[in-house]
């Protein structure tokens, strides 16, 4: 078997779940309850998320040429939820941990649904009927949800039987979870090498632009909805930061195209830029 299939059918599925594994180890039963007792500010995080960012990303493909695989990829990273690293960041900018995390916990779960219906629509939109790849809606939502949902699951269960055990483990998962992340970042971009710079001119300005309307818009919806600054700042994250593994992963092992995965690889690097930027004016910002 070739290196870059044993990565694509093995390391990024398992890496993918164990990273899905270590957000569900932070989880409670308490953190879904959160919703019904903050639901204007959890609807103001979800429709910003859920319809938003796909929106202004398709709204910018459109007056934006972009080879058609580039387009396609950077509509699969705006239909993920929000990474792990949105509720590490919310902690550290002193904004409202429990929603960022009911955020990251729900949305993740509504993927199973939202991701492959805009994929879909994507790829059919976008690409050619003869260059269009080969794509099972049944398969692409039983592997979305058996690599995601399931591991968030057994997390919580694990977080709920043997807690203490979790406490312990939970920050070292993080860490693991967070080289993971980065190796994959680093692979999707070293697998297309050749034309990494390219794709970069192409894909860099697109990924940017969206991450900084998102950021503005949701924080822009937040602050017109009232909700505290610690709401606004959460929202913000969880707009910003997005599940790069879950985009790679679908690009590269669902639909087997190695030019989706860049814009994902692109986004995710830009991301932790902006991200940290927004981190110190937060920080600055409050009391």
């Amino acid at each position: 078997m070739e290196t870059s299939s044993v990565i694509t059918q093995f390391f990024l599925p398992l890496s993918l779940a164990f990273i899905m594994f270590s957000v569900g180890l932070e989880l409670k039963i308490d953190d879904f309850k959160r919703v019904a007792l903050q639901p204007k500010a959890f609807a103001v995080g979800a429709i910003s998320q859920v319809i938003a960012l796909p929106l202004v990303a398709f709204l910018l493909l459109l007056v934006w040429p972009m080879a058609p695989a580039l387009a396609v990829g950077v509509m699969i990273i705006a239909a993920c939820p929000g990474g792990v690293t949105s509720n590490l960041l919310t902690y550290l900018a002193r904004g409202d941990s429990a929603l960022s995390v009911s955020m990251t916990a729900v949305i993740s779960l509504a993927s199973v649904i939202t991701l492959p219906v805009i994929v879909g629509f994507s790829i059919t939109h976008f690409m050619d009927v003869g260059a269009t790849p080969a794509l099972s809606i049944g398969n692409f939502v039983l592997s979305v949800f058996l690599i995601t949902a399931v591991p968030v699951i057994i997390g919580m269960a694990m977080n709920h039987l043997a807690h203490s055990f979790a406490r312990r483990f939970v920050r070292s998962l993080r860490i693991i979870a967070t080289i993971l992340f980065v190796t994959i970042i680093i692979g999707a971009i070293f697998a297309e090498r050749a034309n990494v710079v390219d794709y970069f001119h192409q894909a860099g300005p697109v990924t940017l632009a969206l991450n900084l309307i998102m950021m503005g818009l949701a924080m822009g919806l937040a602050k017109v909805a009232r909700l505290m600054r610690r709401q606004q700042t959460a929202i913000t994250f969880e707009c910003g930061l997005q599940n790069g593994t879950l985009a790679i992963f679908v690009a590269a092992s669902l639909i087997g195209s190695k030019a989706m995965t860049i814009p994902a690889a692109i986004y995710s690097l830009l991301m932790f830029a902006t991200a940290t930027v927004y981190l110190i004016f937060s920080i600055r910002r409050r009391p």
